[in-house]
Protein backbone atom coordinates (compact mmCIF):
# COMPACT_ATOMS: atom_id res chain seq x y z
CA UNK A 1 0.00 0.00 0.00
CA UNK A 2 1.07 3.59 -1.10
CA UNK A 3 2.36 5.42 2.05
CA UNK A 4 0.11 8.23 1.12
CA UNK A 5 -3.16 6.34 1.53
CA UNK A 6 -1.83 4.25 4.71
CA UNK A 7 -0.83 8.08 6.65
CA UNK A 8 -4.21 9.31 6.74
CA UNK A 9 -4.78 6.77 9.50
CA UNK A 10 -2.50 8.96 11.94
CA UNK A 11 -4.28 10.27 15.34
CA UNK A 12 -3.73 13.87 14.27
CA UNK A 13 -5.24 13.81 10.85
CA UNK A 14 -8.55 12.03 12.37
CA UNK A 15 -9.86 14.20 15.36
CA UNK A 16 -11.82 16.31 13.19
CA UNK A 17 -13.89 13.61 11.25
CA UNK A 18 -13.96 10.92 14.04
CA UNK A 19 -14.64 12.80 17.43
CA UNK A 20 -17.35 15.35 18.54
CA UNK A 21 -16.54 19.12 18.19
CA UNK A 22 -17.69 21.50 21.02
CA UNK A 23 -20.79 23.75 20.60
CA UNK A 24 -19.75 27.16 18.96
CA UNK A 25 -20.29 30.30 16.62
CA UNK A 26 -22.38 28.20 14.18
CA UNK A 27 -26.20 27.65 14.81
CA UNK A 28 -26.82 23.73 13.41
CA UNK A 29 -30.26 21.55 13.02
CA UNK A 30 -27.84 19.24 14.82
CA UNK A 31 -26.05 17.99 17.91
CA UNK A 32 -22.50 19.24 18.55
CA UNK A 33 -22.16 15.13 18.99
CA UNK A 34 -22.98 14.16 15.19
CA UNK A 35 -22.67 10.53 16.71
CA UNK A 36 -26.13 11.05 18.66
CA UNK A 37 -27.87 12.36 15.25
CA UNK A 38 -31.16 10.41 14.99
CA UNK A 39 -33.07 13.11 12.21
CA UNK A 40 -32.22 14.08 9.55
CA UNK A 41 -32.09 17.75 8.00
CA UNK A 42 -34.50 19.34 6.14
CA UNK A 43 -34.48 21.47 3.18
CA UNK A 44 -35.59 24.44 4.45
CA UNK A 45 -33.09 24.05 7.59
CA UNK A 46 -30.27 23.35 5.34
CA UNK A 47 -30.70 26.55 3.84
CA UNK A 48 -31.29 28.37 7.02
CA UNK A 49 -27.84 26.85 8.04
CA UNK A 50 -26.09 27.30 4.94
CA UNK A 51 -26.78 31.03 4.84
CA UNK A 52 -25.44 31.42 8.56
CA UNK A 53 -22.27 29.33 7.69
CA UNK A 54 -20.66 31.85 5.16
CA UNK A 55 -17.45 33.36 5.87
CA UNK A 56 -15.81 36.01 3.28
CA UNK A 57 -13.05 34.31 2.13
CA UNK A 58 -12.93 31.03 3.57
CA UNK A 59 -17.23 29.42 3.23
CA UNK A 60 -18.91 30.90 0.49
CA UNK A 61 -22.27 29.24 -0.86
CA UNK A 62 -23.58 29.76 -4.51
CA UNK A 63 -27.19 28.37 -6.00
CA UNK A 64 -26.16 26.49 -8.63
CA UNK A 65 -29.53 26.00 -10.05
CA UNK A 66 -33.17 25.05 -9.50
CA UNK A 67 -35.08 22.02 -9.43
CA UNK A 68 -38.01 20.80 -11.54
CA UNK A 69 -40.23 21.96 -8.85
CA UNK A 70 -37.93 25.28 -8.19
CA UNK A 71 -36.15 24.77 -5.26
CA UNK A 72 -32.11 26.44 -5.12
CA UNK A 73 -29.32 23.83 -5.53
CA UNK A 74 -26.51 24.74 -2.93
CA UNK A 75 -22.73 24.23 -3.70
CA UNK A 76 -20.82 25.31 -1.01
CA UNK A 77 -16.81 26.24 -1.55
CA UNK A 78 -14.58 25.74 1.84
CA UNK A 79 -11.04 26.92 0.71
CA UNK A 80 -8.64 28.86 3.63
CA UNK A 81 -5.52 28.55 1.20
CA UNK A 82 -6.43 30.68 -1.41
CA UNK A 83 -4.63 30.00 -4.62
CA UNK A 84 -2.46 27.28 -2.86
CA UNK A 85 -5.77 24.90 -2.51
CA UNK A 86 -4.96 23.02 -5.82
CA UNK A 87 -5.97 20.02 -4.70
CA UNK A 88 -10.28 19.86 -5.98
CA UNK A 89 -12.85 17.66 -4.07
CA UNK A 90 -16.16 17.52 -5.18
CA UNK A 91 -18.58 15.56 -2.48
CA UNK A 92 -22.21 15.58 -3.68
CA UNK A 93 -25.22 13.67 -1.76
CA UNK A 94 -28.78 13.03 -1.74
CA UNK A 95 -29.61 12.50 -6.02
CA UNK A 96 -32.30 10.10 -4.34
CA UNK A 97 -34.19 12.11 -2.19
CA UNK A 98 -34.95 9.47 0.23
CA UNK A 99 -31.63 8.57 0.95
CA UNK A 100 -30.40 11.28 4.08
CA UNK A 101 -26.96 9.88 5.43
CA UNK A 102 -24.22 11.34 2.87
CA UNK A 103 -26.56 15.16 2.62
CA UNK A 104 -26.28 15.02 6.89
CA UNK A 105 -22.33 13.86 7.23
CA UNK A 106 -21.77 17.17 4.61
CA UNK A 107 -23.73 19.27 6.52
CA UNK A 108 -21.93 18.09 10.05
CA UNK A 109 -18.46 19.15 8.36
CA UNK A 110 -19.56 22.60 7.42
CA UNK A 111 -20.41 23.30 10.48
CA UNK A 112 -17.17 22.07 12.25
CA UNK A 113 -14.99 22.98 9.51
CA UNK A 114 -16.82 26.76 10.10
CA UNK A 115 -15.98 26.72 14.12
CA UNK A 116 -11.76 25.02 13.33
CA UNK A 117 -11.06 26.45 10.10
CA UNK A 118 -7.21 24.91 11.04
CA UNK A 119 -9.27 21.27 10.34
CA UNK A 120 -8.70 21.92 6.48
CA UNK A 121 -5.53 21.40 4.45
CA UNK A 122 -4.51 24.59 3.12
CA UNK A 123 -3.91 22.73 -0.17
CA UNK A 124 -7.63 21.29 -0.32
CA UNK A 125 -10.38 23.08 -2.18
CA UNK A 126 -13.27 21.51 -0.79
CA UNK A 127 -16.52 21.97 -2.99
CA UNK A 128 -20.05 20.32 -1.62
CA UNK A 129 -23.47 19.90 -2.86
CA UNK A 130 -25.52 18.26 -0.13
CA UNK A 131 -28.41 17.93 -1.75
CA UNK A 132 -28.56 17.23 -4.76
CA UNK A 133 -32.04 16.42 -5.23
CA UNK A 134 -34.38 18.88 -3.21
CA UNK A 135 -37.65 17.94 -4.55
CA UNK A 136 -36.94 14.55 -3.63
CA UNK A 137 -36.09 15.10 0.16
CA UNK A 138 -38.96 17.29 0.45
CA UNK A 139 -41.65 14.55 -0.63
CA UNK A 140 -39.44 11.44 1.03
CA UNK A 141 -38.88 9.63 -2.10
CA UNK A 142 -36.26 8.63 -4.58
CA UNK A 143 -37.19 10.73 -7.48
CA UNK A 144 -36.85 14.44 -8.27
CA UNK A 145 -40.74 16.71 -8.51
CA UNK A 146 -40.56 15.41 -12.55
CA UNK A 147 -40.85 11.83 -11.28
CA UNK A 148 -37.11 10.81 -12.57
CA UNK A 149 -33.64 8.93 -10.95
CA UNK A 150 -31.31 11.51 -11.10
CA UNK A 151 -28.57 8.78 -10.78
CA UNK A 152 -29.55 7.36 -14.22
CA UNK A 153 -30.15 10.34 -15.98
CA UNK A 154 -26.46 11.40 -16.36
CA UNK A 155 -26.14 10.53 -19.81
CA UNK A 156 -29.25 12.49 -21.22
CA UNK A 157 -28.87 15.04 -18.85
CA UNK A 158 -32.58 15.73 -18.90
CA UNK A 159 -33.07 17.15 -15.56
CA UNK A 160 -31.80 20.73 -13.78
CA UNK A 161 -30.34 19.18 -10.95
CA UNK A 162 -28.04 16.75 -13.15
CA UNK A 163 -27.23 19.48 -15.53
CA UNK A 164 -26.29 21.38 -12.36
CA UNK A 165 -24.49 18.76 -11.43
CA UNK A 166 -22.42 18.36 -14.41
CA UNK A 167 -21.94 22.12 -15.04
CA UNK A 168 -20.08 22.82 -11.45
CA UNK A 169 -17.97 19.47 -12.26
CA UNK A 170 -16.43 20.48 -15.50
CA UNK A 171 -16.07 24.48 -14.25
CA UNK A 172 -14.38 22.75 -10.97
CA UNK A 173 -12.51 19.70 -12.61
CA UNK A 174 -12.12 18.00 -9.11
CA UNK A 175 -9.33 15.96 -8.64
CA UNK A 176 -11.84 13.36 -6.28
CA UNK A 177 -15.06 12.87 -6.49
CA UNK A 178 -18.15 11.14 -4.16
CA UNK A 179 -21.38 10.72 -4.64
CA UNK A 180 -23.35 9.64 -1.70
CA UNK A 181 -26.54 7.41 -1.00
CA UNK A 182 -28.15 4.78 0.66
CA UNK A 183 -28.97 0.85 0.53
CA UNK A 184 -31.85 -1.11 2.52
CA UNK A 185 -30.45 -3.81 4.88
CA UNK A 186 -33.81 -5.04 5.43
CA UNK A 187 -34.88 -6.42 1.76
CA UNK A 188 -36.95 -9.55 0.52
CA UNK A 189 -34.20 -11.50 -0.21
CA UNK A 190 -32.35 -11.48 3.21
CA UNK A 191 -35.13 -11.29 5.24
CA UNK A 192 -36.91 -15.10 3.62
CA UNK A 193 -33.72 -16.04 5.26
CA UNK A 194 -33.70 -14.53 8.74
CA UNK A 195 -30.67 -12.94 7.31
CA UNK A 196 -29.55 -8.32 6.60
CA UNK A 197 -26.16 -7.36 4.64
CA UNK A 198 -23.74 -7.09 7.06
CA UNK A 199 -21.74 -3.47 6.33
CA UNK A 200 -23.22 -0.53 7.66
CA UNK A 201 -20.62 1.39 5.12
CA UNK A 202 -19.64 0.57 1.75
CA UNK A 203 -17.95 2.59 -1.12
CA UNK A 204 -16.33 1.83 -4.58
CA UNK A 205 -14.78 4.01 -7.09
CA UNK A 206 -15.65 4.53 -10.60
CA UNK A 207 -15.15 1.08 -13.01
CA UNK A 208 -15.80 2.66 -16.91
CA UNK A 209 -13.93 1.08 -19.33
CA UNK A 210 -12.89 4.37 -20.72
CA UNK A 211 -11.08 5.36 -17.51
CA UNK A 212 -7.13 4.58 -17.44
CA UNK A 213 -6.63 1.66 -15.36
CA UNK A 214 -4.64 3.49 -13.16
CA UNK A 215 -6.93 5.67 -12.24
CA UNK A 216 -9.11 2.58 -11.64
CA UNK A 217 -6.39 0.97 -9.33
CA UNK A 218 -5.86 3.94 -7.38
CA UNK A 219 -9.75 3.78 -6.81
CA UNK A 220 -9.60 0.25 -5.73
CA UNK A 221 -6.54 1.13 -3.62
CA UNK A 222 -8.37 3.92 -1.37
CA UNK A 223 -11.38 1.55 -1.05
CA UNK A 224 -9.56 -1.33 0.17
CA UNK A 225 -7.78 1.03 2.34
CA UNK A 226 -10.89 2.73 4.21
CA UNK A 227 -11.18 -1.08 6.11
CA UNK A 228 -8.91 -0.79 9.31
CA UNK A 229 -9.99 3.45 9.57
CA UNK A 230 -13.64 2.10 10.02
CA UNK A 231 -12.94 -1.00 11.88
CA UNK A 232 -11.86 0.87 14.71
CA UNK A 233 -14.62 2.93 14.82
CA UNK A 234 -16.65 0.42 15.22
CA UNK A 235 -18.04 0.39 11.75
CA UNK A 236 -18.73 -2.75 9.87
CA UNK A 237 -17.60 -2.39 6.21
CA UNK A 238 -16.49 -3.55 3.18
CA UNK A 239 -16.59 -2.94 -1.28
CA UNK A 240 -19.91 -1.87 -2.29
CA UNK A 241 -22.07 -4.99 -4.25
CA UNK A 242 -25.16 -5.24 -5.35
CA UNK A 243 -27.55 -8.21 -5.67
CA UNK A 244 -29.17 -10.82 -3.58
CA UNK A 245 -27.90 -13.12 -0.43
CA UNK A 246 -25.32 -15.33 -0.92
CA UNK A 247 -24.71 -18.41 -1.39
CA UNK A 248 -27.26 -18.42 -4.50
CA UNK A 249 -27.74 -15.38 -5.87
CA UNK A 250 -25.28 -13.42 -7.68
CA UNK A 251 -23.00 -10.43 -6.15
CA UNK A 252 -21.15 -7.81 -8.30
CA UNK A 253 -19.64 -4.00 -7.88
CA UNK A 254 -21.98 -1.61 -9.09
CA UNK A 255 -22.82 -0.83 -12.76
CA UNK A 256 -20.22 -0.57 -15.17
CA UNK A 257 -21.70 1.78 -17.38
CA UNK A 258 -21.40 5.89 -18.04
CA UNK A 259 -24.87 6.51 -16.41
CA UNK A 260 -24.66 6.98 -12.84
CA UNK A 261 -22.45 9.88 -11.16
CA UNK A 262 -19.52 7.64 -9.91
CA UNK A 263 -19.06 6.53 -13.79
CA UNK A 264 -19.69 9.95 -15.38
CA UNK A 265 -17.67 11.93 -13.70
CA UNK A 266 -14.59 9.57 -13.43
CA UNK A 267 -14.67 9.91 -16.96
CA UNK A 268 -14.40 13.80 -16.75
CA UNK A 269 -10.62 12.60 -15.19
CA UNK A 270 -12.05 12.90 -11.50
CA UNK A 271 -10.70 9.66 -9.47
CA UNK A 272 -14.85 9.14 -8.47
CA UNK A 273 -16.28 6.80 -5.78
CA UNK A 274 -19.74 6.18 -4.35
CA UNK A 275 -20.48 5.71 -0.79
CA UNK A 276 -23.58 3.27 0.42
CA UNK A 277 -24.37 3.49 4.23
CA UNK A 278 -27.00 0.49 5.42
CA UNK A 279 -30.50 1.74 6.42
CA UNK A 280 -33.29 -0.21 7.85
CA UNK A 281 -36.12 0.97 5.93
CA UNK A 282 -38.62 -0.90 7.98
CA UNK A 283 -37.69 -0.02 11.12
CA UNK A 284 -40.62 1.79 13.33
CA UNK A 285 -37.82 4.60 13.38
CA UNK A 286 -35.35 3.72 10.23
CA UNK A 287 -32.88 7.22 11.91
CA UNK A 288 -32.50 5.37 14.87
CA UNK A 289 -29.22 4.89 13.89
CA UNK A 290 -28.66 7.89 11.57
CA UNK A 291 -25.18 8.77 14.10
CA UNK A 292 -23.89 5.71 12.80
CA UNK A 293 -24.13 6.26 9.17
CA UNK A 294 -23.02 9.84 9.59
CA UNK A 295 -20.01 8.37 10.85
CA UNK A 296 -19.20 6.08 8.65
CA UNK A 297 -19.56 8.65 5.79
CA UNK A 298 -17.25 11.22 7.63
CA UNK A 299 -14.44 8.76 8.07
CA UNK A 300 -14.41 8.38 4.17
CA UNK A 301 -14.60 11.47 3.39
CA UNK A 302 -11.30 12.38 5.92
CA UNK A 303 -9.85 8.89 4.02
CA UNK A 304 -10.50 10.26 0.75
CA UNK A 305 -8.62 13.72 1.58
CA UNK A 306 -5.62 11.94 2.35
CA UNK A 307 -2.73 13.73 3.54
CA UNK A 308 -0.13 15.50 1.29
CA UNK A 309 1.54 13.09 -0.36
CA UNK A 310 -1.65 10.77 -0.81
CA UNK A 311 -3.14 14.22 -2.66
CA UNK A 312 0.05 15.25 -4.69
CA UNK A 313 0.11 11.76 -6.19
CA UNK A 314 -3.70 11.84 -7.45
CA UNK A 315 -3.73 15.29 -8.69
CA UNK A 316 -0.79 13.86 -10.64
CA UNK A 317 -2.98 11.02 -11.66
CA UNK A 318 -6.14 12.73 -12.59
CA UNK A 319 -4.13 15.30 -14.32
CA UNK A 320 -2.41 12.95 -16.36
CA UNK A 321 -5.64 11.08 -17.44
CA UNK A 322 -7.36 14.71 -18.36
CA UNK A 323 -4.42 14.15 -21.40
CA UNK A 324 -4.53 10.71 -22.15
CA UNK A 325 -4.67 9.77 -25.83
CA UNK A 326 -8.00 7.34 -26.21
CA UNK A 327 -7.64 3.75 -26.44
CA UNK A 328 -7.97 2.25 -29.86
CA UNK A 329 -10.91 0.04 -29.11
CA UNK A 330 -13.94 0.88 -27.12
CA UNK A 331 -15.55 -1.64 -25.07
CA UNK A 332 -19.01 -2.03 -25.70
CA UNK A 333 -20.63 -4.85 -24.14
CA UNK A 334 -19.37 -5.72 -20.67
CA UNK A 335 -20.76 -7.53 -17.96
CA UNK A 336 -19.24 -8.63 -14.28
CA UNK A 337 -18.09 -12.77 -13.72
CA UNK A 338 -16.14 -14.69 -11.74
CA UNK A 339 -13.32 -16.18 -13.55
CA UNK A 340 -11.91 -19.31 -12.62
CA UNK A 341 -14.75 -19.95 -10.07
CA UNK A 342 -13.29 -18.20 -6.96
CA UNK A 343 -15.05 -18.65 -3.60
CA UNK A 344 -15.51 -15.73 -1.83
CA UNK A 345 -16.47 -15.93 1.96
CA UNK A 346 -19.73 -13.14 3.01
CA UNK A 347 -20.45 -11.94 5.85
CA UNK A 348 -23.84 -11.58 6.65
CA UNK A 349 -25.87 -10.74 10.29
CA UNK A 350 -28.96 -13.48 11.41
CA UNK A 351 -32.08 -10.89 12.55
CA UNK A 352 -32.74 -12.87 15.35
CA UNK A 353 -29.37 -13.16 17.61
CA UNK A 354 -27.43 -10.62 15.60
CA UNK A 355 -24.80 -13.28 15.03
CA UNK A 356 -22.46 -12.46 12.38
CA UNK A 357 -22.75 -15.27 9.79
CA UNK A 358 -19.88 -16.22 6.96
CA UNK A 359 -21.11 -17.66 4.16
CA UNK A 360 -18.97 -18.52 1.33
CA UNK A 361 -20.26 -18.12 -2.43
CA UNK A 362 -18.89 -18.84 -6.08
CA UNK A 363 -21.42 -15.87 -6.96
CA UNK A 364 -19.70 -12.91 -6.31
CA UNK A 365 -18.70 -11.34 -9.28
CA UNK A 366 -16.05 -9.04 -9.63
CA UNK A 367 -13.72 -9.63 -12.96
CA UNK A 368 -15.04 -6.99 -16.13
CA UNK A 369 -15.32 -9.11 -18.96
CA UNK A 370 -15.20 -6.95 -22.59
CA UNK A 371 -17.76 -9.69 -24.80
CA UNK A 372 -17.46 -6.84 -27.81
CA UNK A 373 -15.64 -3.98 -28.50
CA UNK A 374 -15.40 -1.10 -31.86
CA UNK A 375 -12.41 0.65 -33.04
CA UNK A 376 -12.16 4.34 -32.07
CA UNK A 377 -13.42 6.54 -34.60
CA UNK A 378 -11.76 10.23 -35.18
CA UNK A 379 -15.36 11.75 -34.95
CA UNK A 380 -19.14 11.30 -34.79
CA UNK A 381 -21.54 12.40 -37.58
CA UNK A 382 -25.15 13.66 -37.02
CA UNK A 383 -27.58 13.67 -39.57
CA UNK A 384 -28.77 17.11 -40.33
CA UNK A 385 -32.23 15.87 -39.71
CA UNK A 386 -31.54 15.31 -36.15
CA UNK A 387 -29.37 17.75 -35.34
CA UNK A 388 -32.07 19.84 -33.22
CA UNK A 389 -32.81 16.99 -31.15
CA UNK A 390 -28.91 16.20 -30.01
CA UNK A 391 -27.98 19.92 -29.84
CA UNK A 392 -29.56 20.27 -26.48
CA UNK A 393 -27.76 17.22 -25.42
CA UNK A 394 -24.29 18.31 -26.66
CA UNK A 395 -24.89 21.60 -24.72
CA UNK A 396 -25.83 19.83 -21.60
CA UNK A 397 -22.50 17.70 -21.40
CA UNK A 398 -20.93 20.55 -22.61
CA UNK A 399 -19.18 19.25 -25.71
CA UNK A 400 -17.87 20.71 -28.92
CA UNK A 401 -19.12 20.59 -31.98
CA UNK A 402 -19.40 22.16 -35.72
CA UNK A 403 -21.89 22.32 -37.88
CA UNK A 404 -21.31 21.93 -41.43
CA UNK A 405 -21.87 24.92 -43.36
CA UNK A 406 -20.92 23.27 -46.34
CA UNK A 407 -20.73 19.82 -48.19
CA UNK A 408 -18.15 17.64 -46.70
CA UNK A 409 -16.32 15.05 -48.20
CA UNK A 410 -15.55 12.05 -45.56
CA UNK A 411 -15.36 8.43 -44.79
CA UNK A 412 -17.85 7.17 -42.17
CA UNK A 413 -19.06 3.88 -41.10
CA UNK A 414 -23.09 3.55 -40.68
CA UNK A 415 -24.75 2.02 -37.58
CA UNK A 416 -28.19 -0.12 -38.15
CA UNK A 417 -30.26 -1.32 -35.57
CA UNK A 418 -31.32 -4.94 -35.23
CA UNK A 419 -33.04 -5.03 -32.40
CA UNK A 420 -33.74 -3.54 -28.99
CA UNK A 421 -34.10 -6.11 -26.31
CA UNK A 422 -36.72 -4.60 -23.48
CA UNK A 423 -36.53 -7.88 -20.97
CA UNK A 424 -34.80 -8.72 -18.14
CA UNK A 425 -31.50 -11.23 -19.10
CA UNK A 426 -31.15 -13.56 -16.23
CA UNK A 427 -28.81 -15.64 -17.47
CA UNK A 428 -26.34 -12.50 -17.53
CA UNK A 429 -28.22 -10.32 -14.74
CA UNK A 430 -28.97 -7.14 -17.24
CA UNK A 431 -31.16 -4.91 -17.23
CA UNK A 432 -33.75 -3.75 -20.16
CA UNK A 433 -32.74 -1.47 -22.60
CA UNK A 434 -29.92 -3.11 -24.69
CA UNK A 435 -29.81 -2.18 -28.10
CA UNK A 436 -28.01 -4.53 -30.76
CA UNK A 437 -26.31 -2.80 -33.28
CA UNK A 438 -24.62 -4.13 -36.51
CA UNK A 439 -22.11 -1.99 -37.68
CA UNK A 440 -21.99 -1.31 -41.77
CA UNK A 441 -19.22 -0.96 -44.24
CA UNK A 442 -17.28 2.34 -44.70
CA UNK A 443 -17.99 4.55 -47.33
CA UNK A 444 -17.15 7.71 -48.52
CA UNK A 445 -19.94 10.13 -48.68
CA UNK A 446 -20.75 13.94 -48.78
CA UNK A 447 -22.34 14.56 -45.43
CA UNK A 448 -24.86 17.66 -46.43
CA UNK A 449 -24.57 20.98 -44.72
CA UNK A 450 -26.35 20.91 -41.50
CA UNK A 451 -24.65 18.01 -40.01
CA UNK A 452 -22.92 18.09 -36.94
CA UNK A 453 -19.58 16.96 -36.45
CA UNK A 454 -18.11 15.98 -33.25
CA UNK A 455 -14.46 15.26 -32.57
CA UNK A 456 -12.37 13.15 -30.23
CA UNK A 457 -9.67 15.53 -30.51
CA UNK A 458 -11.11 17.38 -27.50
CA UNK A 459 -10.86 17.38 -23.18
CA UNK A 460 -14.42 15.93 -23.17
CA UNK A 461 -13.78 13.34 -25.84
CA UNK A 462 -14.30 9.96 -23.25
CA UNK A 463 -17.95 11.59 -22.08
CA UNK A 464 -18.58 12.46 -25.99
CA UNK A 465 -18.67 8.02 -26.53
CA UNK A 466 -20.05 7.63 -23.61
CA UNK A 467 -23.24 9.99 -24.88
CA UNK A 468 -22.88 9.20 -28.86
CA UNK A 469 -21.48 6.09 -29.69
CA UNK A 470 -24.23 4.18 -31.63
CA UNK A 471 -22.59 0.60 -30.69
CA UNK A 472 -22.78 0.54 -26.96
CA UNK A 473 -25.17 -2.03 -25.61
CA UNK A 474 -26.22 0.47 -23.39
CA UNK A 475 -26.87 3.42 -25.12
CA UNK A 476 -28.40 6.55 -25.56
CA UNK A 477 -31.25 4.99 -28.04
CA UNK A 478 -32.55 2.64 -25.11
CA UNK A 479 -34.01 5.75 -23.56
CA UNK A 480 -36.83 7.99 -23.65
CA UNK A 481 -36.47 10.68 -26.40
CA UNK A 482 -34.30 8.40 -28.33
CA UNK A 483 -35.92 5.47 -28.09
CA UNK A 484 -38.04 6.09 -31.51
CA UNK A 485 -34.22 6.36 -33.52
CA UNK A 486 -33.89 2.81 -32.78
CA UNK A 487 -35.82 1.67 -35.48
CA UNK A 488 -35.13 -2.38 -36.61
CA UNK A 489 -33.20 -2.58 -40.18
CA UNK A 490 -32.89 1.35 -39.94
CA UNK A 491 -29.81 3.13 -39.97
CA UNK A 492 -28.99 5.69 -36.69
CA UNK A 493 -28.63 8.90 -36.99
CA UNK A 494 -24.86 8.92 -35.12
CA UNK A 495 -22.21 7.45 -37.74
CA UNK A 496 -19.10 6.62 -37.04
CA UNK A 497 -16.23 9.07 -39.05
CA UNK A 498 -12.67 7.64 -39.92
Amino acid sequence: MRSGIKLIQAAGLLLWFAMPLPAGSVEAPFPADHRTMHRTVSYEEMSTFLEGATRPGFISVTEEGRSAQGRKLFLVRLNRGGSKARFRVLYYAQQHGDEVSGKDALLTLVRDIAEHPEQLPEDVDLYLMPMVNPDGAVAHRRTNGAGADLNRDHLLLAQPETRALHRVARRIQPHVAVDGHEFGRDGEGYRTKGWEPWPLITMDAANHPLIPAYLKAAGLEAVAAAAPLQRKAGHAYVRYSLGGPPPDEEMRPSTAEGDDGRNSLGSLGALSFIIEAGVHHRAADPQADLGQRVDGYRLLFRHLLGDRAWRDRIRKLTERARREPLPSFIATNVFWANLGGKVTTVKVVETASGRVIEVPTANAMTDLVVKGSVPTPKAYAIDAAAAARFAPLLTSHGLHWETLARPRRVRIEPCRVLRLEDTYDSLYQRYEGRVIVERQPQVEVDLPAGTILVALDQDLARRAIQVLEPCLLYGLYGYPGFRDLARPAADLPVSRLF
